[in-house]
């Protein structure tokens, strides 16, 4: 399976048969006890009561990474009513911010409260499968939808893959004629401007199922999880953070530095301090490190 992400309740990583759940609140139990390892989202509620004339329980809320609202559905197997079940509770969510600023607020608290991303709501389908028509289905609805398959492998592993992966409200990515490496940099503003769209264009252009999110602080681009946050261009250089361990890289000064335990934006621990197209090649190897990581 591409893309698969193995995870060990017990630690570690292995490849074994695979198999679905016996019943599905047993993936629901695992992914909510998991979720932030698993999705990136920190968990908030679980069966989560929705007063409407309908009614209906969230299976899970949570707050992702960027800070937007996440409801996560499960089905033991392929159900075509998964999508549109998560849809609706997604519009209710969106009616209703109050309720979930309030879940927020006594969960995380004030802050968290106050900084909630409701330009980029998220829907998670964790099932045992989907069909071709699923993953079409998400391309025409203006939401941001992910598709996850899961499976268990032996008795103490869980996989789990991207099916598919959409922003609702993306930007179409810009294709810019990149400037060689090295060539004279002609004003500084235009150059790290130049920069930053040539950062851009390589990390959507690491694989399929890359989208972004706009932050005032920083933009995200991330899979199921973020796997580089890049803040605006500085007057000569491009801060990026990635999710590559400091640990089990050799960090270069003036191009990397650890940055765990310190405040910035954006996510990651380790930092990328770009001035040039050079440096961006040079960071190839990491950005995809923190690409496969997510």
């Amino acid at each position: 399976m591409s893309g698969l992400k193995l995870f060990n309740t017990k630690g570690g990583v292995t490849e074994v048969a695979p198999r679905l759940a016996a019943v599905e609140v047993d993936v629901q139990d695992l992914v909510e006890a998991h979720m932030e390892t698993m999705l990136g989202v920190t968990f908030l509620a679980s069966e989560y009561v929705i007063d409407c004339v309908d009614g209906g329980r969230i299976d899970s809320l949570g707050l992702d990474e960027n800070g937007a609202p996440v409801i996560v559905e499960y089905k033991r197997g392929t159900d075509a009513g998964v999508i549109n079940q998560g849809l609706y509770y997604m519009a209710w969510l969106t009616n209703h911010k109050d309720a979930f600023r309030n879940l927020v607020r006594d969960r995380l608290g004030v802050t968290a409260a106050s900084q909630i991303l409701w330009s980029a709501p998220r829907l998670i389908c964790v099932a045992g499968d989907f069909t071709r028509y699923d993953a079409h289905a998400v391309r025409e609805h203006r939401r941001s939808i992910d598709l996850v398959r899961y499976r268990y492998f032996g008795s103490d592993h869980f996989g789990l893959e991207t099916v598919a992966s959409v922003m609702g409200h993306s930007a179409p990515v810009k294709r810019v004629r990149r400037r060689a490496a090295g060539a004279p940099v002609r004003e500084r503003d235009g150059a790290m401007a130049e920069l930053a769209q040539a950062v851009d264009e390589v990390l959507v252009g690491l694989g399929d199922g890359v989208t972004r999110v706009q932050r005032k602080q920083y933009r995200a681009y991330r899979r199921l999880r973020n796997f580089a946050s890049v803040c605006p261009p500085q007057q000569t250089k491009i801060l990026v953070y990635l999710k590559a361990d400091p640990n089990e890289v050799d960090l270069n000064p003036g191009l990397t530095r650890d940055v765990t335990g310190l405040g910035h934006h954006g996510t990651g621990d380790l930092e990328l301090q770009l001035r040039t197209e050079r440096d961006l090649e040079r960071a190839g190897d990491l950005l995809r490190l923190s690409y496969a990581a997510a």
